[in-house]
């Protein structure tokens, strides 16, 4: 659970002519030992919290994908639990999780009990983690512009079949997958092919019970060459909740993807 100092995020390169990187940001349980320090939780509370928080296997799910598409996808993984810091937060007041004490850096758990003391300066790990994340994460996407001339982030998530105290939407439907969009950065036919993709894996739905999806802020809103999409897996269709082992769902779910990922035009 915890280490002196593992890397906090890997590129793994895809084909030179992809456009499309995998962007899985939850996947992980490692938090340093000096970060460590500053949760308040014990050992056990803090490994039934990791159950609780962490999109488990995303990862794998990814990676297992990229190896079935017949054009490799490129993927950026954070190698660091989310109790660390959130990447996909906003690092400021924009961030609506503040009002249940889950920015940038988290001082709730997902049952809204304390994971840090209240007057924690988030600063120094926005700084020591958010901001280096951030920039790798734009470079990322840069660098697909300039080799493609277009970037298609898509971005991995996973959600507990039941919803948690800490989430603001969590009373709509929670289906099977749920497609997270953006009206500025998800353009019609990648939304119409990931349905088509996740069709084998049950229903899918829209913007329930998480919304949105990731883009670096260099790109947000004005560079329409930059695509995304969320995609949110009911956690039950592919592993036991919570923080178990993995079912016979996740190759299907794998296989859901690498179709998504191969029906992005090159």
């Amino acid at each position: 659970m915890a280490t002196a100092q593992p890397p906090s995020h890997e590129l793994l390169p895809g084909a030179a002519d992809s456009p499309v990187l995998l962007h899985v940001p939850h996947s992980a349980r490692e938090i340093p030992s000096d970060v460590r320090g500053g949760i308040v939780l014990d050992d056990a509370a803090l490994e039934r919290e990791l159950d609780h928080i962490t999109d488990a296997h995303t990862a794998r799910i990814a990676a297992e994908a990229a190896g079935l598409a017949a054009l490799t996808p490129w993927r950026f993984v954070n190698r660091l639990s989310r109790l660390v810091v959130d990447p996909e937060r906003f690092p400021d007041e924009r961030e609506e999780m503040l009002a249940v004490g889950m920015g940038a850096v988290y001082t709730r758990t997902t049952h809204r009990e304390p994971l840090r003391a209240d007057d924690t300066d988030p600063g120094p790990l926005v700084e020591r983690y958010f901001h280096p994340y951030a920039r790798a994460m734009a470079a990322a996407v840069a660098d697909r512009l300039a080799a493609t001339g277009r970037a298609v982030i898509v971005d991995v998530h996973s959600y507990p079949g039941a919803a948690l105290p800490y989430e603001l939407h969590g009373a709509g439907p929670r289906p099977a997958v749920c497609l997270g969009t953006d009206a500025f950065h998800t353009p019609p036919e990648l939304l119409t092919a990931a349905r088509r993709a996740f069709a084998r894996c049950g229903e899918t739905g829209l913007d329930s019970p998480f919304a949105g999806t990731y883009v670096p802020l260099e790109f947000y809103g004005t560079d329409p060459r930059v695509g995304a999409l969320m995609v949110e897996i009911r956690r039950d269709s592919y592993m036991t909740e919570p923080g178990g082992p993995t079912t016979d769902g996740l190759p299907r779910l794998a296989a859901a993807l690498a179709e998504l990922i191969d029906a992005v035009p090159r």
